[in-house]
This record gives structure tokens, sequence and C-alpha cells, in this order.
């Protein structure tokens, strides 16, 4: 016990020894009372002179004593209290157990504490980039490693925090042990249990380092099309295009082949195919088709180009491509081709609709033949 925990101690049983006549809950009351009081009188100043003194400095600073406020005030309550029970004339086991506990609360507030740290760095990190901008590239691929790494962070912390809590009980030191290391009966059932749950977060580190998926990237999964909203330590949050949400684990981006469309840019180049009759006027399809792209508003002015790139059957197969800023403009430019590619040939070309044709040549020599 440290020397001057001893000195207070022994005047705190000196004072008490004056007052004798009292009951001692009211001596220990008295003095739980006055120490949770200096501690917070202690409190309020340390955080008014920090207050003004980060008053100028960035945001981070400021964040930082903005948000510890109450785990500090928590802290200095638990050792006020943990000083007052050391110091009061309470009987040894009750006064051990007390201790005892407000070591646990501690461990695990000051662990809290540094959980709070890391959200505001990642909080004041993500301020520098604009996920509103239609390039937002870098800042998809910053958001990402920061939210994943972030929570990856909190995961460690809150493990290595509550493995720290458990040794200070002697009862269960061997759960806090198998807890930190990784040993003991505990610790391999606990590893059996958790498997998956550390595939994904393994998973989760690879995806914030080699990032095969981004916030906000256009991926294409179990046949879905859809936008990656959210990526927490274990699952991703998929919004399709008709606002369903489809939920997948980590694990299943590093492990399942996927589409991603916006994996090095937001631009895409849509595609659409119409099947004509073998006499279409290939040229004239290719005007209309050009200027219904370029009065656009979807079109970026980039790619814009119409082939035949097979030939059926029955019908020709023409491929028509044209460029947009994104998959979600790039969607509606497809169906804007669709439609307009439908209406030219009803209206302005329709030889070019497929058609059904019959032998006729051989029929009327058989009706002459006849006749």
């Amino acid at each position: 016990m440290p020397a001057f925990v001893t000195d207070l101690t022994r005047e705190v049983f000196r004072l008490w020894r004056e007052f004798y006549w009292l009951p001692e809950w009211v001596v220990i009351s008295t003095i739980v009372a006055v120490f949770v009081f200096v501690g917070w009188a202690a409190n309020q100043i340390v955080f008014a002179l920090l207050t003004f003194a980060v008053r100028k400095r960035d945001v981070f600073w400021r964040g930082i004593v903005s948000r510890a406020r109450l785990k500090v005030r928590i802290v200095v309550m638990i050792l006020a209290l943990g000083l007052a029970v050391t110091v009061s004339p309470l009987d040894p086991d009750p006064s051990l157990w007390i201790r005892q506990t407000l070591l646990f609360l501690l461990v695990l507030t000051l662990g809290w504490m540094l959980v709070g740290a890391v959200d505001m760095w990642a909080v004041v990190y993500l301020r520098r980039f604009n996920m509103e901008t239609e390039d937002n590239l870098i800042a998809r691929k910053h958001v990402t490693q920061t939210r994943i790494l972030q929570r990856v962070a909190a995961l460690l912390i809150g493990v290595i925090t509550l493995g720290l809590a458990l040794l200070t009980i002697p009862e269960v030191r061997q759960w806090g042990l198998s807890l930190l290391a990784s040993a003991g009966v505990v610790g391999i059932i606990a590893g059996l249990a958790l498997q998956p749950f550390l595939t994904n977060l393994i998973a989760g580190v690879q995806i914030a380092t080699a990032q095969p998926i981004r916030i906000d990237d256009a991926v294409i999964v179990e046949g879905e099309f859809g936008n990656i909203e959210e990526i927490t330590s274990t699952y991703v949050v998929v919004r399709l295009w008709d606002w369903r949400r489809m939920i997948l684990p980590l694990s299943y981006f590093i492990t399942t082949p996927f589409q991603n469309w916006t994996r090095e840019n937001t631009r895409l180049m849509g595609s659409a195919f119409l099947y004509v009759d073998y006499e279409a006027p290939i040229d004239r399809l290719r005007e209309g088709f050009e200027a219904i792209v370029r009065a656009s508003p979807h079109w970026d002015g980039d790619v814009i180009t119409l082939q035949v790139t097979d030939v059926m059957e029955r019908v020709a197969q023409v491929r028509m491509l044209a460029s947009a800023k994104n998959a979600g403009v790039a969607f509606d430019l497809r169906c804007e081709i669709r439609e307009g590619m439908l209406a030219f040939m009803r209206d302005h070309c329709p030889e070019a609709l497929p058609r059904d044709r019959l032998a006729m040549d051989r029929n009327r020599e058989a009706i002459s033949i006849g006749g």
C-alpha cells in the first residue's frame, strides 16, 4: 500500500477514535461522501482547464476532451470510492470485495476510453473525404478502410480489456488468461466456437487492406445488382436496386467470385441489344442510335457505338454501347436507348423489325401444276 494511503488511513482512524460515539456506518458514509465530493470537484476543475487549453486546437483534441468527460468522471469516482473504502474502518472481507469490484470496473472503463479515442480518431480522419462528390473513389477507399479497422480495433480492445478485467478476480483469473493467451480448455472451446467469427474478422482485415469492395461500390452478388451500404466487422450489407437489403458474411467477398462495377472508377459502359431482320439498314439504325444517345443527359460524351455482334437463324443481334458516369446513370441510359430504338424502328425503319418468311415460290409452282 502506498505510504500516503497508509498515513491517510492512520489519520482517519485517529479522527474516528475522537468521534467513537458515532455509529460505524455514519463514519464510513461520511468518508465515502467526502472522497466522492473531492473527486468530483477535482474532475470539474481539471476539465475546465482542459476545455480552456484545447479551445483553439484542432477538432481531434476538442473531440477527445468532449467525449472523455463522462468516462474520466467515472474513473475518478471509482478511484475516489476505492480510496475511501481503503482508508475507512470497514471490515476486511467486504472492503476487499468492494475494491476488487471497483478494480474490475476501472479496467473496463479504461478500455471504454480507449475505444472512444479510436472512434474519435476515425471521425476526425474521415472529415477529410467527401462521399457526396461524383468521383468519390478515393473517399470510398478511405472510408472502407477506416470503418473496418475501427471495428476490428474496437473488438480487439474489448477482448483484451475483458481479459485484463477478469485477471483482477482470483476466482475467474484462469478465464482471463485463457482469453488473453488462447490457452487451456476454455481457450480451445472458445476458439472452436468462434471459428466462423474469427474467419470473418480476418476477412475484414483482408478487405480493409486489399479492398475488393468499398462503401458504395456497385456490385453483382448472387445474381442481384446493388451497392455496398455498410461493412461491419462480421458482415456486409448490400442495398439492392429495389431497396431490399442482402446480408452477406465478410468471408463471402474473399472466397466467392462476384462482380464489382466500380473497382477502379465509377464510369461504366451500358449495353443494350436489339434483334433485327436480315434486311435491316444498319447505317440508318446507327444514325438513329447516335441521335438518341447524343440527346440524352445520361451520356457522358465518351463511348458510343453500334455493331452487329451475331447472326442467328432468323435475326441478327445488334449491340449498342454508350458510357455513363456511374452504374445508376448507365442503367437509365440503357433503358432510354431501348425505348428510343423501338420507337425509331416503328416510326422510321419498320423493315428492321423481325419478320417470318415463307417459301412462296415453291407454293406457286405447286398451284400452277395442279391447275
